[in-house]
């Protein structure tokens, strides 16, 4: 199915979006803008020369008029977090940049879905929104897909178990106030809290998983990479892919992205995920 996607920014994690879609065969067009053409031209020769080996797909660095007709717009563009700050240190900085390209990506995409990942992921949702005029329906972003990957991969390491038999979500900001529904985590459909006594004997004592330590590491695991390696990208990367695959083959799934929220659990006029 020809499916077209634009990706504004070829820093570290709009080029590994690109790589991630090509290599699984997600879109077949992928257009990356950035203000550094020369590093969006890079970018996109670097990913092409190894499409021989993948699903046809032309990718190609480009403007904003050839953003027309994109099914989805992907923006990574933003400054990034630096060791040892917030996500919301970066807010008014990226809310700037954001507001800039507004007008030109909305004029030659008025129909994509729009997926915000730069951050405070959040806010520039909610701020696109409120700026750009386009319909709430268009406009999500990342939110806590890569957090809710994150603790599922922390509990599959930690009883040793297959990641895909992990059902947990964290909900909320994607930052320090995000939280875990307990009572909704369940491995194979046993509760997490209970599944402990269902895998222990004589021989396998497991000690207990303790909540507030797997929100801590949740929490923190984005600034420790960054404190380790400059930056994280294949995760979220790998992340948003599955937020596009999920659009475009219509899935019916369930996925933590930052919506606006109307009225839900008494919360309005922000965007968060649920």
């Amino acid at each position: 199915m020809a499916y077209k996607v634009t990706i504004i920014g070829a820093g570290a994690v709009g080029s590994t979006i690109a790589y991630t879609l090509t290599v699984k065969g997600i879109a077949s067009e992928i257009v990356m803008i950035d203000i550094n053409t020369q590093k969006a031209l890079g970018e996109a020769l670097d990913i092409r020369q190894g499409t021989p080996f993948c699903d046809p797909v032309n990718i190609y660095a480009g403007t904003y008029a050839d953003a027309r007709n994109s099914d989805i717009v992907v923006i990574t563009s933003g400054v990034a977090r630096k060791p040892g700050q917030s996500r919301l240190d970066l807010a008014q900085t990226n809310v700037n940049i954001m507001k800039s390209i507004i007008p030109e990506i909305t004029k030659n995409a008025p129909n994509a879905i729009y997926v915000f990942v730069a951050n405070p992921v959040d806010i520039l949702t909610y701020q696109f929104y409120k700026t750009s005029g386009l319909p709430a329906n268009q406009i999500f972003g990342s939110g806590t897909i890569l957090d809710t990957a994150r603790l599922r991969a922390r509990i599959a390491e930690y009883y040793h178990i297959a990641q895909q038999n992990v059902h947990a979500y964290v909900f909320g900001e994607h930052g320090d106030s995000s939280f875990v529904p307990w009572s909704l985590a369940n491995i194979a459909t046993i509760p997490v809290d209970e599944y402990k006594s269902c895998i222990e004997d004589e021989d396998k004592l497991v000690p207990p998983l303790v909540h507030d330590e797997v929100e801590t590491y949740i929490r923190k695991s984005g600034g420790k990479i960054i404190e380790r390696k400059g930056a994280t990208f294949y995760a979220v990367a790998i992340s948003v892919a599955h937020i596009i695959d999920c659009i475009s083959d219509a899935m019916d799934t369930t996925l933590t992205v930052s919506s606006l929220m109307n009225g839900e659990y008494g919360i309005k006029d922000v965007c968060l995920s649920t």
